[in-house]
């Protein structure tokens, strides 16, 4: 089975988080049966962007980052809090111990500006928020990322995207790193994606 720490910081966007429960889980339960995503936390109780709470099933303190394969983190608001969590020192260890271990790391929209706090993009391909109003591709590029305006960059085993509704792409990107091409393929099709 192959476990993928879904890492939530206050203030995450829920429908980001929500893509990789949805793909990895019709994975373990429709496609080849070897994912399994536990949510983890800083806080026993998170706040959404928008106003709700969310209990995640464990908390850092409690897990072995050995036990898992991969690292997916969703995105959130500044407004929201979201960085707090995000640039802590538990979080770049989370983010430096998966790095330096070749682990496959999935990033949605804003959530690549704590991976490149952590240090690992330094001079590495990557993209972020990058609407015309945005601030976050400046911040991108002041911390030494090689900045790319696309939407979704895959560089070796860090997957970064500039937007929410790519989303589901990068769940199906990292269910493809964790599994096979083929086995992606059949879940997007039983989604209904193909």
């Amino acid at each position: 089975m192959k476990k993928v720490l879904l890492l939530l910081a206050n203030g995450f966007e829920a429908v980001e988080a929500s893509v990789f429960t949805d793909v990895l889980g019709w994975n373990k339960w429709e496609g080849d049966g070897t994912t399994e995503v536990v949510t983890v936390g800083l806080h026993e109780q998170l706040h959404c962007t928008w106003n709700f709470t969310v209990q995640p099933e464990t908390l850092y303190a409690n897990i072995r980052l050995d036990d898992f394969d991969a690292l997916a983190i969703p995105g959130g608001f500044e407004e929201a809090g979201f960085y707090e969590d995000g640039f802590s020192n538990e979080f770049k260890e989370i983010i430096q111990l998966f790095h330096k271990k070749n682990k496959p790391i999935a990033t949605i929209c804003v959530a690549s500006l704590i991976l490149a706090n952590s240090g690992i993009l330094n001079r590495r391909k990557a993209t972020t928020y990058n609407h015309p109003t945005s601030i976050r591709r400046q911040q991108m590029i002041d911390y030494g990322v090689d900045f790319q305006h696309e939407r979704i960059i895959v560089d070796e085993h860090i997957i970064t995207s500039s937007n929410p509704g790519t989303a589901f792409d990068v769940a199906f990107i990292l269910l493809e790193m964790l599994t096979t091409k083929d086995n992606a393929n059949k879940v997007k099709d039983l989604m209904c994606f193909k």
